[in-house]
C-alpha cells in the first residue's frame, strides 16, 4: 500500500530522469545531444524563426550543441548533413506523429501530487490490461483517468498500459513504437498521462506500462540513416535486422534502453515495466541488456519504492525471475502456459500452439497452477524443439495467470473473445481459479463485464506498407482449415481499415447491462475474497506449492502453504461430468468460495471449491 511515513511526503514533487542526449532544458537555454555516428554534420533546425544551430561534433559520433534560442514547447528537428530532416530519437513528444518535430519538454514542469506514494507489493497484485486508445470512449489517457474509480470499485489493484511509445498514425496496438520515450500524441500531451498515473497513485492502483526492446516499428525508425550502428546482420528477427546489443559500438544502443527503463520509472513514476517478448532479443554480452536494465533499476528500489519487472518470454527461461532472496531480478514472468490449458479445456480447440496442451490437459494445469510453467525442458512438438527450464524454487508469484490477454484475442483472425469461444460455466470456472490461486491475476479490459466485442489486430500505415500488413496478415492464416481459400481470407478484417479499429472499442453499454453488472459482480465478490484472505498471506512471504493430483475424467486438486503458514486448497472439475473428490480433498474449516451444485463429497461440471486451512491447523490434505 501507499507509504503514509510524513518523512516521504514530497508534495509538489518535480520528477525527471537525465537522459545524456535528446533535449534538455537548463538555465543556459535547451542543451542538444545526438548519437550519430554515420553522419559527417548535424544542426538543429528550431521550427520558430526557422533557427538552425550547427551541433559541435564530439568523440564517439556524439554531436552537442546548446542554444537560448531554444525552450519548454519549441520544435525542432536534427539535419543530416544538411539535407535528411528527422525528428529526435530521444524526443519526449511528437505533436505532429513520428514523421513530424519533435518537442522541448521540460519534465519538471509537472507537479506530482503522489509524494506520499511508494507503490504495492506483489502480493497485492491484481492487474488490468488496457489499450488506451479502445479503452474509454475518447481514446485518451484523460477517458482512461476518468474510469480508474470504475477500476479500483471492484478489485483491480493495478492497470498495464499497452505500448505507448509513439507510433505511425491514428491507431496502433503499440508495438510498432519508433519513439520509446515519446508517449503518442493521439492520447493526449505527456502532462496528461501523468495525471492520468497521479490519479492511479491517489486510488492506490499501481501503473506498469508496456516496454518493447525487441524492435522498431515499420514506419518512422530514422536511425538506420545515421546510426547504422544500432542495428546488426548478425541476427535474424521478424522485424529485419536486430538490435545491435552487443556488437561493435553497442554501448550507446544498450545505454538507451536503460535510460528508457529508468525513464518511465522515475521521470512518469510508474510502478513497473512489462518488456514485450524477450525471446526475441538477442544479446551474447558477459552482462545481457536485460540484467542491465534490472541493475539499473535497483537503485530505485533501493530508495524504498516496490518496482515490479515483468517478462513476456516464450524461451520459459525461469533463471531470469527473482528467487527468494534476489530482489534486484525479475518479478514475474507472462505465463502463456496456462493460459493456453486453459483455453484448452474450456473451449476444445487444439489447433495451432494449442496442439501442446492437448494431451493431459487437467494434469498441465495442475503443474501451471503449481510450479508455474508446463514446459520445463520437455519437448514441445509445435516447436520442434525442447523447451523452458525448471522453476524449482520459484514461488507462485513468479507467474502472472491469464485466461485473456490482448495476444491471445487480437492474434486470432477475427478478434474473438472467451466469452463468444467458450460455455459461460466454463469461463466462469477458470476465471475462480485464476483469480483465487496465489499467482497474480491478469485481466484483460472488458472481461470483468463479459465482453463480446472483439480485439483486432489494427493499425495506420502509408498506403503501401498498410496494403503489404493487410495481405501479410491474411496469408498468416491460410495455414488453417477456416481460411483456406482466398475468399474466405478475405472476411479478415483489413487492420489499417478506420472500423477496425472501432470495432475494438469497449462498449459500456454493455458493461451496465443485466448480464454485464452480473459479471462485475462476479469479479468483484472472487477479488474480495482475495483482498480479505490472501493478499496479506501473500504478502507476508512466498507460497510454495505442495502439489496437486488430478482425479476422474477432469478433476483437479491442488494445495499451496502461503507466507504466514496457512494452506489454500483447491478442487475444480474442468469437465462436463460430476466428479467425486477425493477422500483426502474434503472441505477446509474455511470455504473461501464454492459454485453452485458441489457438495462435500462431489463437484458439479465447472465447479470450484477453494479452501483454507489456518496457521496452525493440523489437518488437511497432504500431496
Amino acid at each position: 500500500m501507499a507509504d503514509e511515513n510524513p518523512a516521504h511526503d514530497t508534495q509538489g514533487a518535480r520528477r525527471h530522469e537525465p537522459l545524456g542526449f535528446g533535449a534538455e532544458c537548463h538555465d543556459r537555454g535547451v542543451r542538444f545531444r545526438l548519437w550519430a555516428p554515420g553522419a559527417q554534420a548535424v544542426d538543429v533546425v528550431l521550427e520558430e524563426g526557422c533557427v538552425i544551430v550547427p551541433m559541435a561534433a564530439l568523440a564517439g559520433g556524439w554531436f552537442a550543441a546548446t542554444t537560448p534560442a531554444a525552450r519548454a514547447g519549441s520544435r525542432y528537428r536534427y539535419r543530416i548533413d544538411g539535407g535528411l530532416l528527422v525528428p529526435d530519437p530521444a524526443s519526449r513528444f511528437q505533436p505532429e506523429d513520428v514523421h513530424g518535430p519533435s518537442e522541448v519538454i521540460d519534465a519538471r514542469a509537472y507537479l506530482w501530487r503522489d509524494g506520499r506514494w511508494r507503490g504495492r507489493a506483489w502480493g497485492e497484485a491484481v492487474i488490468y490490461e488496457l489499450h488506451v486508445g479502445t479503452f474509454s470512449p475518447e481514446g485518451t489517457y484523460a477517458g482512461a483517468q476518468a474510469l480508474l474509480p470504475y477500476l479500483a470499485s471492484w478489485g483491480v489493484t493495478a492497470i498495464e498500459l499497452m505500448p505507448l511509445s509513439d507510433f505511425p498514425g491514428r491507431a496502433n496496438w503499440g508495438y510498432d513504437g519508433v519513439l520509446p520515450f515519446a508517449p503518442d500524441s493521439s492520447y493526449g500531451r505527456p502532462e496528461d498521462l501523468k495525471a492520468l498515473i497521479d490519479a492511479a497513485h491517489a486510488l492506490h492502483l499501481m501503473v506498469f506500462i508496456d516496454v518493447v526492446y525487441n524492435h522498431f516499428g515499420p514506419e518512422g525508425n530514422y536511425l538506420g540513416a545515421y546510426a547504422p550502428q544500432f542495428f546488426t546482420s548478425r541476427y535474424s528477427t521478424p522485424w529485419g535486422d536486430a538490435i545491435n546489443f552487443d556488437g561493435p559500438d553497442s554501448g550507446p544502443v544498450r545505454a538507451y534502453f536503460i535510460a528508457n527503463a529508468r525513464y518511465w520509472l522515475t521521470e512518469y513514476h510508474c510502478d513497473g515495466l512489462r518488456f514485450d517478448a524477450v525471446h526475441a532479443i538477442f544479446d551474447e554480452s558477459p552482462q545481457s541488456i536485460l540484467d542491465a536494465i534490472a541493475a539499473a533499476v535497483a537503485p530505485l528500489r533501493v530508495l524504498g519504492r516496490s518496482i515490479h519487472l515483468v517478462l513476456e518470454n516464450d524461451r520459459n527461461e525461469a533463471r531470469r525471475l527473482a528467487a527468494e532472496g534476489r530482489p534486484d531480478g525479475f518479478t514475474a514472468q507472462w505465463n502463456d502456459d496456462i493460459h493456453h490449458v486453459l483455453h484448452v479445456l474450456v473451449t476444445g480447440e487444439s489447433d495451432g500452439y494449442y496442439a501442446d496442451y492437448a494431451d493431459g490437459a487437467v494434469r498441465r494445469l495442475g503443474r501451471c497452477l503449481t510450479e508455474g510453467f508446463a514446459y520445463q525442458g520437455e519437448w514441445s512438438a509445435v516447436r520442434g524443439r525442447p523447451r523452458g527450464e525448471s522453476t524449482r524454487g520459484l514461488p507462485p508469484g513468479a507467474f502472472v495467470g491469464f485466461l485473456q490477454n490482448h495476444d491471445q484475442i487480437g492474434n486470432r483472425a477475427m478478434g474473438e473473445r472467451i466469452t463468444t469461444l467458450a460455455p459461460l460455466a466454463a469461463v466462469r470456472a477458470a476465471t475462480a481459479v485464476l483469480l483465487l490461486s496465489p499467482s497474480p491475476p491478469l485481466l484483460f479490459m472488458g472481461q470483468e463485464f463479459g465482453c463480446t466485442r472483439p480485439f483486432l489486430f489494427f493499425c495506420d500505415f502509408a498506403d503501401d506498407l498498410g496494403r503489404r500488413v493487410a495481405e501479410g496478415r491474411r496469408l498468416e492464416f491460410a495455414r488453417f482449415a477456416q481460411f483456406a481459400d482466398a475468399l474466405s481470407r478475405a472476411r479478415i478484417p483489413d487492420p489499417n481499415s478506420p472500423d477496425t479499429f472501432a470495432k475494438s472499442r469497449l462498449d459500456w453499454a454493455q458493461a451496465r447491462s443485466a448480464a454485464g453488472l452480473e459479471w462485475t459482480a462476479f469479479h468483484r465478490e472472487l477479488l474480495a475474497i482475495r483482498a480479505r484472505h490472501l493478499a496479506a498471506r501473500l504478502c507476508a512471504g512466498p507460497a510454495h506449492a505442495e502439489g496437486f493430483v488430478p482425479f476422474g475424467a477432469g478433476g483437479l486438486a491442488a494445495a499451496w502453504r502461503l507466507g504466514d503458514g496457512a494452506r489454500l486448497t483447491l478442487t475444480v472439475n474442468m469437465g462436463g461430468a460430476q466428479e467425486i473428490i477425493p477422500g483426502p480433498w474434503g472441505r477446509a474449516p474455511v470455504i473461501l468460495y464454492e459454485s453452485a451444485g458441489s457438495d462435500a463429497q462431489g463437484l458439479a461440471p465447472w465447479g470450484v471449491r477453494f479452501g483454507l486451512w489456518p496457521a496452525g491447523t493440523c489437518v488437511g490434505p497432504q500431496s
